[in-house]
């Protein structure tokens, strides 16, 4: 498999919008710390995280498709299986292995999440998931998230929606260069 430090190479080679490294690195963390919480490998969850979204800058109507199919084709089965997995609406693959489920889980949400840190003046300080949850209800705050991929992603791993919540606000919460600029 190749190394996280070739994942980061391959990352700065197709993705040059530093909003779309910013997601990519916050899913990474997420998958990380999931990895980490339920024993499995961290190296793998982490440059799924920070891959899944590879070719969306430069070959939106193409994605993920491309990227595991042309970028990607040196890593692991699961990884990509993930990929492909995480935007089934896309790539017709349903989410099944843990791995599958928990990219789809934190995907939206983690650029949810952001957009709500973005707005508040500590950041994921102090963020609550109940907060979250109120504000997912406006239709017209961070609308191209999808709510309905978020919900799909609570089913997926089978945690409560104020568990994953807060689970993903205390990894953002313990990265410096999550936090907003003052």
């Amino acid at each position: 498999m190749p190394t996280r430090e070739d994942a980061i190479k391959l990352l700065h080679q197709h993705v040059d919008s530093e909003a779309l490294r910013h997601h990519m690195k916050m899913v990474a963390a997420a998958m990380e710390a999931y990895a980490q919480q339920l024993d499995e490998d961290d190296d793998l969850w982490y440059m799924t995280g920070l891959l899944h979204d590879l070719d969306w800058e430069k070959y939106p109507d193409e994605h993920p498709v491309k990227a595991v199919n042309e970028f990607l084709v040196d890593y692991p089965e699961e990884l990509r299986h993930a990929i492909l997995a995480h935007a089934p609406q896309r790539s017709g693959v349903e989410p099944q292995t843990l791995l599958d489920r928990y990219l789809f889980a934190c995907d939206e949400l983690s650029g949810f999440l952001h957009a709500y840190h973005l707005m508040r003046p500590t950041g994921f300080h102090g963020m609550k998931p109940n907060k979250v949850l109120k504000r997912m209800k406006d239709k017209l705050f961070a609308a191209g998230v999808s709510r309905e991929d978020i919900y799909k992603g609570f089913e997926l791993i089978g945690k409560p929606p104020e568990e994953h919540i807060a689970f993903l606000i205390q990894v953002f919460q313990g990265m410096e260069h999550y936090r907003p600029q003052k």
